[in-house]
């Protein structure tokens, strides 16, 4: 037996300069499409690359997709870097719950996530 594959999750790449932005367009990163995303943004940044993950949308978060969220960190802290924003009161809420507030460089705006990068304005 097959295992199924992971939901395709919502994503929206734009290059800006050096930075790659992805934004999440889901409401939940949760167990349902942690795997995915992780697979997707990985894919998307398998070069290396200078990342700022838009999770403006994102208005839940689970311990998977925090798991996921590390798993991303870890890739882009290889060869690049990884900051996040937008990032909602309930996910800012497990972020610090879970000190990964001090790991992930936390930025209000993409803008400002693109501009600590190095990145180009809009």
């Amino acid at each position: 037996m097959s295992s199924p594959s992971a939901p395709p999750v919502h994503l929206t790449s734009t290059p800006r300069g050096d930075v790659l932005v992805i934004r999440v367009d889901e409401r939940r990163l949760d167990a349902r499409v942690a795997v995915g995303f992780k697979s997707q943004v990985s894919a998307l940044v398998e070069g290396g690359a200078l990342v700022v993950l838009d999770l403006s949308a994102v208005v839940f978060m689970d311990s998977s997709g925090l798991g996921a969220l590390v798993g991303v960190l870890k890739q882009c802290g290889r060869r690049g870097d990884l900051a996040l924003a937008g990032v909602g009161a309930s996910v800012l809420e497990l972020l610090k719950l879970t000190r990964m507030d001090r790991v992930f460089a936390l930025h209000d705006s993409v803008d400002g996530a693109v501009a600590a990068l190095g990145g180009e304005a809009a």
